[in-house]
């Protein structure tokens, strides 16, 4: 029972395409989505303890690391967001072309810089 048989190759012998680092990303987006929403219950938690508590979550938040930290999470939201339309698409059958794909992964990418960026322009200015 012990034939040879062909090997799958290994990831690293596969170029990456567009196509699998918008897919991984999209994966990743959505588990750094499901952890930061910790942060979001831990806000309300805060706001309803008191003053106190939301004073002291806020005097957290104003770190510069955990400012980076909120960043991404806006850019995962935005992401995740745009790439689920994206999946909408999919699911009724349009944009199965490759043209159509690598355009519309560009469009997700795109449209997640630009929300992000109005979204942290509004929150700080």
């Amino acid at each position: 029972m012990n034939r040879p048989r062909p090997l799958s190759p290994h990831l690293q012998i596969y170029k990456p395409q567009i196509t699998s680092i918008l897919s991984i990303f999209h994966r990743l987006t959505g588990i750094s989505l499901s952890m930061g929403s910790f942060i979001i219950v831990a806000w309300i938690v805060s706001l309803s303890m008191g003053i106190e508590s939301y004073s002291y979550f806020m005097s957290i938040v104003d770190n510069w690391f955990v400012q980076i930290i909120i960043f991404g999470f806006a850019f995962a939201l935005f992401y995740h967001f745009s790439n689920g339309i994206r999946h909408l698409f999919w699911d009724a059958g349009l944009g199965f072309e490759l043209k159509s794909v690598y355009i519309s992964g560009s469009i997700v990418v795109l449209n997640a810089i630009i929300l992000t960026t109005l979204t942290l322009y509004f929150v700080y200015f």
